[in-house]
């Protein structure tokens, strides 16, 4: 066995350095050789681009299109080199398969030996690298293109290496990932996600490798990783299947900004380019063509948690609802087969009988609705042509142009919607305020749109759609989803974690629009201490959570007088955590108006920063934001003020005060003025 001591494996971890630090010069020059020679190519076209011909000219520019693509390639291997340089592997197996036994290192990316060209690091997304996760000493495998390699693990090891010094090595523990876990989750947070190759589960592993789910749900309860596990995911099958699939190909649908660029960092971490992401809304923007004003998902909850009313809220739950999808499938047969008033059409002299448009009209049933009319006036024409045997005149076509459109009772979709309420005779459902539309009536519409319309762009080349949050969309924006995007997903989410229950759907739900769909379930959460998932189990229960025996302070729960009280107490425990040792805290509001206030009040402490939906980043340090807002999001500290009686007393505050305490890693403190929220158990 090679590296058998500590000691050992100390000198080989300086030899590795060197092998890195020599290709890694190799390929800084051929960057510069790539560099000069693409320069020498430019200036050489410039110089004589008078005297060449096109074919000349495409040559070149192809030649200087290769240059730069290899030169590319050399560059991003630069940056795998210097990631490995400072943490080459984290962990290694030795396998026996009855003659020799491997040393296999497994680390963040591939890298072999030039001379032998024997892989000395294997990345982490290899087949043989899924026996360290899956496997303990003994009997284990891993899948090759020719079948299944058997064999023994005899010895497993993981290390942690920083800057290119090893902070330690355990070694043939049965909770060897759990000793490292255990040791990562007691550090701080981070402004950004980090990655978790070294720490990965083996229920974990399955969902990251699996290559055949056409769609993938993950239900995870807070803090079980499943952003984190989606997005390792994504790496995985980037490497899978590297022929065939980019980063370009890939789409995530993020919450909000603030989120994309918590998780942003991942894939790039991982020796990933970054993958594209557009929120809900932007995408309801431009499949409306920005033709009508519309509420976000944040009004949406902004109203539902400062104004409620019965009307708002029995709107949003019928349209959240199967039944309501089912409606609208329902009407939008009943437009085909009863808003046409076919009729006889008179032009040139000749008579087209309204049997003839009628069957004209039914023939282009595979063509949405409202795109059938150029193809119904086409042949009209050309019945007319065949009739009168000439060419029609200018004035002639403009009558069967206007005639065929007029047939049908309305001819614009937003007036098709709002029918479709009369149809229900239920006309009260709509409302549009100020030209504005209730976000619960925007992907209703736009799927009235993609029924009657079509899709005016092609959304064919992703591949692969990443949804997060997914409890927080209804049916018929799972029904727009499976219209625009024919390929693979990934759909994550926890229906505990919804921030408006009347529209939240379950995965059970998710299922009956999916019911191709793979769904595992993750229990085991490993963001918070023992003592805060106990505390917030105690405001949304919750059976099923498994949480890491990782213990810490119990919350604190503090009542006061009045507001003031409570923002001079959280303004002394600001200044407590700025000599803490952590890195982040989240001051967690329900409202943004009582985010704005506290803000108002702590900014003048220093370090303090403000999320709203405008924001576009997430920094460490003291955050105050809404509930909403920090979905997704976790801090070392969290304080959840103003939690009275009269501020959390509803479902929906229900759920916001449940998202809000599991935001927290190591310390949750929760204020109120006078009377404590029924919600919380002291």
């Amino acid at each position: 066995m090679i590296n058998n001591t500590e000691l050992e494996e100390r000198e080989y971890l300086e030899e590795i350095k060197e092998k890195l630090l020599i290709s890694l010069r190799r390929v800084d020059d051929r960057v510069k050789e790539f560099s000069a020679e693409l320069q020498k190519n430019k200036e050489y076209i410039y110089e004589h681009q008078s005297g060449m011909d096109e074919a000349d000219m495409v040559a070149a520019g192809q030649s200087i299109n290769r240059m730069a693509f290899t030169g590319e390639s050399a560059v991003a291997r630069r940056r795998k080199l210097i990631k490995l340089r400072e943490s080459p592997y984290f962990g290694r197996i030795d396998f026996y398969t009855g003659g020799d036994t491997d040393a296999i290192y497994i680390g963040l990316h591939t890298f072999f030996d030039e001379s032998t060209r024997k892989s000395l690091i294997y990345d982490w997304r290899a087949p043989i690298s899924s026996m360290f996760y899956d496997f303990e000493l003994g009997d284990a495998w891993y899948t090759t293109p020719s079948g299944k390699a058997e064999g023994q693990i005899t010895l497993k090891r993981q290390y942690r290496i920083r800057d290119g010094r090893m902070e330690f090595m355990i070694e043939n523990a049965v909770s060897i990932l759990d000793d490292v876990l255990q040791e990562e989750l007691s550090k701080s947070s981070d402004d950004r996600m980090k990655n978790i190759v070294a720490t990965i589960q083996r229920d974990q592993n399955a969902v990251i490798r699996n290559e055949t789910a056409r769609v993938m749900i993950i239900q995870g309860v807070a803090g079980s990783g499943k952003t984190s596990i989606a997005l390792h995911r994504i790496a995985f099958l980037l490497y899978r299947f590297r022929d065939t699939i980019a980063a370009k190909d890939i789409l995530i649908i993020s919450p909000n900004k603030v989120f994309a660029d918590y998780i942003s960092s991942v894939l790039p971490e991982l020796g990933e380019e970054h993958i594209p992401e557009i929120g809900m809304e932007e995408l309801a923007a431009q499949l409306l063509d920005d033709k009508f004003k519309f509420q976000s998902f944040f009004d949406q909850v902004s109203i539902l948690l400062n104004k409620p009313n019965a009307g708002y809220t029995a709107r949003i739950r019928f349209k959240s609802s199967f039944e309501f999808l089912s409606r609208l499938n329902q009407f939008l047969i009943y437009i085909e087969n009863n808003y046409f008033t076919f009729a006889e059409l008179r032009v040139a002299g000749t008579v087209v009988p309204f049997p003839f448009i009628e069957e004209r009209f039914k023939a282009y049933h595979r063509i949405p609705l409202l795109r059938r009319f150029p193809e119904v006036a086409k042949d009209i024409q050309q019945y007319v042509r065949n009739s009168v045997q000439r060419k029609l005149n200018g004035r002639e076509k403009t009558q069967i142009w206007e005639a065929v459109p007029r047939m049908f009772k309305i001819s614009n979709v937003i007036d098709l919607y709002k029918d479709f309420y009369d149809w229900l005779k239920s006309p009260e459902l709509f409302v549009m305020d100020l030209g504005t539309l209730e976000y619960a009536d925007v992907f209703p519409l736009i799927y009235f749109k993609i029924r009657l319309e079509g899709l005016q762009t092609s959304h064919n080349h992703i591949k692969h759609l990443l949804v997060d949050e997914m409890q927080d969309y209804t049916p018929v924006q799972y029904a727009v989803l499976t219209r625009l995007f024919h390929c693979k997903k990934t759909i994550l989410g926890d229906p505990s974690q919804t921030v408006n229950p009347y529209s939240s759907s379950s995965t059970e739900t998710i299922e009956q629009v999916f019911p191709q769909a793979i769904t595992v379930k993750l229990f085991r959460s490993y963001r918070s201490t023992l003592e805060i998932i106990r505390f917030a189990q105690g405001i949304s229960p919750n059976p099923q959570i498994i949480p890491m025996e990782r213990h810490g302070e119990l919350p604190v729960v503090k009542g006061f007088n009045n507001n003031s009280e409570e923002i001079e107490y959280i303004r002394e425990r600001l200044m407590q955590f700025k000599n803490s040792g952590f890195q982040s805290m989240g001051i967690l509001c329900k409202t943004q108006e009582q985010a704005d206030t506290v803000y108002g009040e702590l900014r003048s402490a220093g370090g303090v920063h403000l999320l709203s939906t405008d924001s576009t980043a997430f920094t460490t340090g003291v955050t105050i934001t809404t509930v909403h807002l920090s979905k997704g999001l976790e801090f070392d500290e969290v304080i959840v003020p103003f939690s009275s009686a009269n501020n959390y007393h509803t479902d929906v505050d229900k759920s916001i005060l449940y998202i809000a305490c599991t935001r927290a890693m190591h310390q949750l403190t929760l204020t109120y003025s006078k009377e404590i929220s029924i919600y919380i158990r002291v």
